[in-house]
Formats: structure tokens, sequence, C-alpha cells
């Protein structure tokens, strides 16, 4: 089994991980707990997901129980770039890094079935099943727990050898693996993550208010966004990238190693005007492909209209005025505030 983790590792990185780490199922046993504090304290907003099924999210042994073991992998999508640069462009969109180009969700899986199948290759009569974020699975703490880096003050995945900047997929397998030791944190005294977040969503060091987290409000949050927030939004209209990209370790970020995580032209600093005249059509046209094609256009758009509303440019009053009288209530009243700012 210890050469077989051996040529795991290599044909892994052949594939295009950069790192890669195994953990048994029940490596981390505070899940349940942590999951439970959290949505107990109403921090997930209306993510009802989080809640539900919780026995699975709390417990991977639950979810697949002839698993034994769970392979971690990161796939660096470093961005060439400051991602804060873009916050001063105030006429033009900020999209979080991840989703300037191709879904990653269909990258990184494919990526996991090929390394997925050749380990069955060499273990005939076994079992996988493979995950990107969107099984009941808590990629985090599990990446943790197989040495993989350590949840951050932001509570995003952190390592010593690739900063922040990677996607996470994780490989179950009825093989039984050698385990590798936990990563400890290593954030020390620094605050940086914390101190630059716009809407405060971090009541502790480790501990996240989805409900003021621009990411979630975004993509998640449907319906109106309370009038505190939006003003603390600036020009995000799709993530936000603050607290990752002011990490000190990203000074040792490993580039992506996949040209289709690179940023389409049109998404890197898109005209809000220009977006805002985005019909369904059009924007299912615009995001093919795309992890934002998810949200919808009158969530998208919705979003478009705080950030014009943000940008302190009266020649944008036009753009949020034809769309007062939009058919979806959201819309309408995101359009009526962006005006009434600008006047």
């Amino acid at each position: 089994m210890s050469a077989l983790r051996t040529a795991l590792e290599a044909e892994a990185r052949q594939a295009g991980f950069a790192k890669i780490g195994i953990c048994r199922p029940n490596a981390a046993p505070d899940l349940a707990t942590h999951l439970s504090e959290f949505v107990e304290a109403g921090y997930h907003g209306q993510m009802g997901w989080m809640a539900e099924r919780m026995h699975w999210r709390g417990d991977p042994q639950t979810l697949w129980p002839e698993a034994r073991s769970i392979i971690m992998l990161a796939e660096p999508y470093t961005p060439e770039d400051d991602p804060l640069d873009a916050l001063a462009r105030r006429n033009h969109a900020t999209i979080s890094v991840y989703a300037q180009n191709k879904d990653y969700h269909d990258l990184v899986k494919k990526r996991l079935k090929r390394v997925g199948r050749w380990l069955l290759d060499q273990v005939p009569g076994e079992q996988i099943k493979v995950f990107v974020d969107t099984a009941p699975v808590m990629e985090k703490p599990l990446a943790q727990a197989a040495g993989l880096g350590w949840q951050g003050k932001h509570t995003n995945l952190l390592a010593r050898d690739l900063g922040n900047w990677f996607f996470l997929g994780a490989i179950f397998t009825t093989i039984e693996l050698p385990d590798d030791a936990p990563e400890a944190e290593h954030c020390g005294s620094c605050t940086a993550c914390l101190d630059i977040c716009p809407t405060d969503a971090f009541p502790a060091p480790f501990k996240l208010d989805a409900r003021r987290c621009i990411s979630y409000l975004t993509i998640e949050h449907k319906g109106p966004i309370d009038l505190e927030l939006r003003a603390k939004m600036g020009n995000r209209i799709y993530g936000c990238d603050d607290c990752l990209a002011i990490c000190p370790w990203n000074k040792f970020a490993q580039a992506s190693r996949d040209i289709r995580y690179a940023p389409r032209l049109e998404l890197q600093s898109p005209a809000l005007a220009d977006l805002a005249k985005l019909d369904d059509l059009g924007f299912r046209a615009m995001f093919s492909g795309s992890p934002i094609k998810r949200i919808g256009r009158d969530r998208f758009v919705r979003n478009v209209l705080y950030a014009i509303g943000n940008s302190g440019n009266p020649g944008l009053i036009p753009a949020a005025q034809d769309l007062v009288d939009d058919p979806d209530p959201a819309v309408a009243d995101a359009a009526r505030w962006a005006v009434e700012r600008l006047q």
C-alpha cells in the first residue's frame, strides 16, 4: 500500500493536481459539532441545504459506510493579477477569480475520475466515489485532516506551499490507504483576512457569518439584500476575493496548470452598463459553461444594479432607470435604489 500511495501521488500530479493527502472517514470527529453550531447560530442564512442531511455532512462514514479512505486533492487556480486592483474600477464589475472562465466543478471532477479510474485499475474489485463541492461533504476540514493545509481565520483552506488559491476535490474509496498526518494551524497573530472584509462577516477568527459575506449575498441569497450591506458590496457582482487575496501565505502560491482557469477577457472587468442590459437569453449565452450561469439572470442583474448604485457615476442612471419596472421584484427594487443613490 505504501508503493501504491507513492504511485497515486504521481498519477494525481500527472492529472493536474498540485497536492494530495489521505485520511480516514472518521479523521475529523468534530465535524458534526461545528456544523451544528454554525446552523444553530443562523450563519447559514438561506442555505437550507446545510441544515438538511446533517448526519451525512457531519459524518462521512454515514454518507458511504463502505469507504475506508478519503483522498483529498488540491488544484491551483492562482490569478496572475491582484484581484483587489479591480475594486477601484467603479464603472466596471468585479467577478470572483474562480468564476472568470470555465466551471471548476466540471474540470476538477474530470481529473478526479481520471485518478479514480487509475486507482481501480491498480486494485480491481474496489470502489470509488468522487465529489467536488456539490455533495454533503465538508471538504475543508477533511483536507486539513489529510494534511493538505488548514482552515484559516477566514475559514478557507490555505497551505504553506499553495497559499489559498486552490480548489478541493475528494475521492472516497473502499481501499484502505496509508493516512497522512493532519496539518496544524499557521495563521499566528495575522488578522489581515478579518480586517479587510468589507461587511464584517467574521464574528470571530475562524468563524464566518455567511449572511454578511458578499460571496453568499451575490450567489446564494434570494431577493433584495439588506440596505446596510448593499453599499458595502462595492462593484463585486459575483463572489468576493478580498480575504483570499490579502493572505500573506499567497507568496507561496503555485500557478494554475490549466489555461481554462485563465480569465476570459470579457469577464475580467466588464462594464456595468453592458451587464445591466442582459436579458435571460443574453445572460445564458454570455455565461454558458460558467459557474455564474446557475444564479440566473435576475439575481445577476440585481447584483449589477447594486454595483451601479455604488459607482458614484450619475452617467449610469439611465442603465438603472431602464430596469425600475423589471418583472423581477428584486431587480426592480435594486434599480430604484441605484437611481436614488446616484441622483
